[in-house]
């Protein structure tokens, strides 16, 4: 089942078996807010196992670019096209968020981003790799983010 986010209303559907439902939900939350406000866009997602394709292209990345496998479960995903750039979007149990960005022409920008909701810990896979800033938001409390630049072809 499609859910369309309300950045309005901030709900766990679809994330109750998180244990930071809350902080997850006010992270996609304000990347809907994002969506809506940059390209108008309805920032939908749907369960995990029904966004198969987006799930696997995100993972695909993170192995093929890092050799990172994220040990939590994801429980939600998306991936739409705005302007020329491609967009994924994986929601994990734990709190984490993974956005991949992809600018379809050549020269594009290309990353993937981690966010971690509030209250949730460092998963290990991604500790001893990368530092995560920080960044406050009225949806999601206190997020914490950190990147690494796409360098092959997807």
């Amino acid at each position: 089942m499609t859910y369309t986010v309300d950045f309005h209303t901030v709900s766990t559907v679809g994330l109750e078996s998180s244990p930071v439902a809350t902080a997850l939900a006010g992270l996609r939350a304000n990347e809907a807010r994002y969506f809506k406000n940059k390209y108008d866009h309805d920032f939908t997602v749907e369960p995990a196992s029904d966004a198969k394709e987006a799930v696997d292209w995100v993972h695909r990345i993170l192995m093929e670019e890092r050799d990172i496998v994220i040990a939590s479960r994801p429980l939600e995903a998306t991936s739409f096209q705005v302007e020329d750039i491609r967009m994924a979007y994986v929601f994990y149990e734990s709190g984490l968020s993974i956005n991949v960005m992809y600018t379809i022409t050549d020269a594009g920008k290309r990353a993937v981003g981690f966010k971690l909701s509030d209250g949730m810990e460092v998963p290990e896979e991604l500790a001893s790799r990368f530092k995560f800033a920080r960044q406050k938001s009225k949806l999601a409390g206190t997020i914490r983010g950190s990147f690494f630049v796409i360098k092959n072809e997807y």
